[in-house]
């Protein structure tokens, strides 16, 4: 009975994990929104109101993706509320949706003091729980919103004249994005 139970206990153990995946990769949206709201990966931490997060729906087919937080979303810990929320708001009301059809989110969940752009470093602090929420969106397509936004999800320089106009991807799953 003893080997019996030895051999069963070794069959439900889990494998080891696979080298290459990250924590973030694992965890689910309260898991992740944790997460973001303890994070000290870079000094944006120490600075900040509270984090920017994400809103809108989960199982949303568009994804908008800035750059950052400004003032006011600082202030109110959801992203695109100023005047450049104004803006996108239109211009998702313009496509027929409303925001809550859609998820937006920030390459940063911290705002740059002076709302200056974001460093590589910071930005890299981040990107893990970006491709998180990307995969749990699992949209049919990301909307790069600005220059800061579209380098950073498509890991380039080159200037955003030319990266409109074509369709792009995004991480492991080769998500499309436009800019």
């Amino acid at each position: 009975a003893a080997a019996a139970a030895r051999d069963e206990s070794a069959s439900r153990e889990i494998p080891p994990a696979n080298p290459t995946t990250s924590a973030e990769e694992i965890l689910d949206w309260h898991e992740l929104r944790a997460a973001v709201a303890a994070c000290q990966r870079c000094d944006l931490h120490a600075t900040r109101t509270q984090t920017v997060f994400g809103v809108g729906s989960r199982t949303a087919r568009w994804m908008f993706i800035g750059e950052a937080p400004g003032v006011e979303e600082d202030r109110q810990g959801e992203p695109f509320v100023g005047r450049a929320g104004q803006l996108l708001t239109s211009m998702i009301r313009a496509l027929g949706l409303r925001r809550e059809d859609v998820f937006i989110a920030n390459v940063l969940k911290c705002r740059p003091p002076d709302n200056r752009d974001p460093k590589p470093g910071e930005a890299a602090s981040c990107r893990r729980y970006l491709e998180r929420q990307v995969a749990l969106v699992n949209p049919t397509l990301v909307i790069a919103v600005g220059r800061i936004a579209a380098q950073n999800l498509l890991a380039t320089e080159t200037p955003i004249a030319k990266l409109r106009g074509k369709v792009h991807s995004f991480g492991a799953q080769a998500w499309p994005v436009v800019v």
